[in-house]
């Protein structure tokens, strides 16, 4: 027999337990392989009232819930992150519940790939982890290009510090350097069953990074106010030209069209009288 299915047997035998229900009534049973992992819950009496349900929870999120009057209920999970301490209910709650906890290494998740900030600000660079059993050691790396990872530490100066739980673990940075601190973090969660990591990539601004959009759309609004000035000078110098009288040779205003022509009329005239 292969070491792997001696692997797998034991964990279905060691995992086939009677669970923490109420009244210790519910026998359970998680039934791992290589493509799945099996939860099972089983009344082991029938109990007065009858079964209005179930339902299956991972923490406080909901996983699955049904109205069957089964004395048992299954939960398959399919979830990369197997491991946590699961919990089945036969409804109503007073029926029976127990705590169904699957072992395996942790799997470390983040909520951003990466983190922005602006220069002299606060930033908190977050990894959490919901596996059972439950991370025993949190551990901070900077990255290096072409060197060893540099191990972070609480630094004594208070600009750098590490804050963790089981569940969650944080590295705080004071007054972030626009130099020393963007660039890869990495975070690692270790448990009796094994280890993960996740990778956070910090950004660090500028501090004027907050002004280029005010200074961007006040620069737009000048150079519109520009143009306008520059349209209306125009357009004010061409009206003034217009209006202005034709100069003849001699510099003088030429006659208006109209005064001429009454003045070549009443010169006709007065030849004609005299004639």
């Amino acid at each position: 027999m292969g070491a792997p299915l001696l692997w797998l047997l034991a964990a279905v035998l060691l995992c086939a337990r009677a669970a923490s229900g109420t009244g210790n009534n519910i026998w359970t049973a998680i039934d791992v392989s290589s493509h799945r992992t099996l939860l099972t819950c089983k009344l082991k009496e029938a109990i007065s009232a009858p079964i209005e349900g179930h339902r299956w929870l991972k923490g406080d999120k909901v996983l699955k819930e049904d109205k069957s009057d089964s004395l048992t209920t299954e939960y398959e999970v399919v979830s990369d992150d197997r491991s946590g301490e699961y919990q089945c209910i036969f409804l109503p709650e007073l029926a029976g519940k127990a705590d169904v906890q699957v072992k395996g290494p942790p799997k470390v998740y983040i909520n951003k790939k990466s983190e922005y900030g602006n220069e002299g600000d606060s930033i908190v660079l977050t990894c959490k982890s919901s596996s059972y059993p439950s991370i025993e050691q949190w551990k901070w790396y900077k990255e290096n290009e072409g060197e060893a990872n540099m191990i972070l530490v609480n630094d004594t100066e208070g600009r750098m510090s590490i804050i963790s739980t089981p569940e969650k673990t944080e590295l705080h940075i004071n007054s972030a350097d626009i130099k020393e601190d963007p660039g890869k973090y990495i975070c690692n969660g270790t448990n009796s069953e094994g280890s993960d990591t996740a990778v956070i990539t910090l950004k660090v601004r500028s501090r004027l990074a907050a002004l280029w959009p005010f200074l961007g759309i006040v620069a737009e609004v000048l150079i519109l106010v520009i143009i306008i000035f520059i349209y209306e000078r125009r357009r004010r110098t061409d009206d003034i030209v217009e209006a202005e009288p034709p100069r003849d040779e001699d510099g003088g205003a030429a006659p208006l069209k109209a005064s001429s022509a009454v003045n070549e009329k009443g010169s006709n005239i007065r030849q004609r009288n005299s004639n």
